[in-house]
């Protein structure tokens, strides 16, 4: 028996990453899974390697047409739906004099205005059931980055963001919170390193360093956490955020 069998989760932006790492854990866990991407090809061979039941989905979560259809079709194709996670994410990093307006908002588009999107098409179902876990992926980010402050200021709005729709849905049965990892090894973070030509290892290795624990983070550390907040051991737990960071926070 596993903590999430007869349950459903969307997951956003889970064709790679952190979102695929915490789809393969609650297919493991016993859930039905949808792995939402904005390229629909990629969540679909996603969803086809995890095993169990899963499917890929294409969403934009900045168009609430979208996110309307993909709910839609959760519901209809997998029965239910219990857990939205709101993993979708983009970075375009600049330091301010070099930082765009489009650079702004489709950092705001995808991070905010898609949880709120989805959140505010996933609790129609929770609350008429009277029950549902959102979980919104933050970032340690939020206390401030250099070169981020697009991102950064993304990243500290889902924290309140989390924090308000805790105290709206709560009296329906419905857990919110967010989880911040820290530097997580995934194919962005390798990204940003060759942009900043620099070497995937080293970059990794000078993030490890920079906190207590010595290493960098997995898309298997966020899971865990994940699979924790969403299940029902955690049903007095609503508003917070966890930092998943190795420390860097303390």
């Amino acid at each position: 028996m596993g903590r999430y069998d007869g349950r459903v989760a969307i997951i956003t932006g889970a064709a790679r990453g952190i979102g695929a790492g915490t789809a393969k854990r609650f297919i493991e866990e016993g859930a039905s899974v949808a792995i939402f991407d904005i390229n629909e090809e990629q969540a679909a061979e996603t969803a086809a390697g995890l095993g169990g039941t899963a499917i890929g989905v294409g969403v934009n979560v900045t168009d609430s047409a979208s996110v309307e259809a993909g709910v839609a079709r959760v519901l209809a194709e997998l029965g239910g739906l219990h857990v939205l996670i709101n993993n979708a994410g983009i970075t375009r990093d600049n330091l301010l004099f070099k930082l765009t307006e489009d650079d702004w908002d489709a950092v705001m588009g995808v991070h905010l205005k898609g949880a709120f999107l989805m959140s505010k098409a996933a609790q129609k179902t929770f609350v008429d059931q009277k029950y549902g876990k959102i979980l919104n992926l933050s970032s340690i980010s939020a206390n401030g980055n250099r070169g981020q402050a697009n991102y950064s200021a993304a990243k500290a709005g889902v924290q309140g963001f989390t924090r308000t729709l805790a105290l709206e849905l709560g009296p329906f049965g419905v857990n919110v919170n967010a989880i911040a990892p820290g530097f997580i090894a995934t194919e962005m973070t390798d990204d940003t390193a060759r942009r900043l030509k620099m070497d995937v290892d080293e970059f990794r290795k000078l993030n490890a360093e920079a906190n207590p624990v010595k290493r960098v983070g997995f898309p298997e550390d966020i899971a865990a956490a994940a699979a924790f907040l969403c299940s029902d051991e955690a049903s007095y737990i609503t508003g917070q955020t966890l930092y998943v960071d190795g420390g860097a926070k303390i």
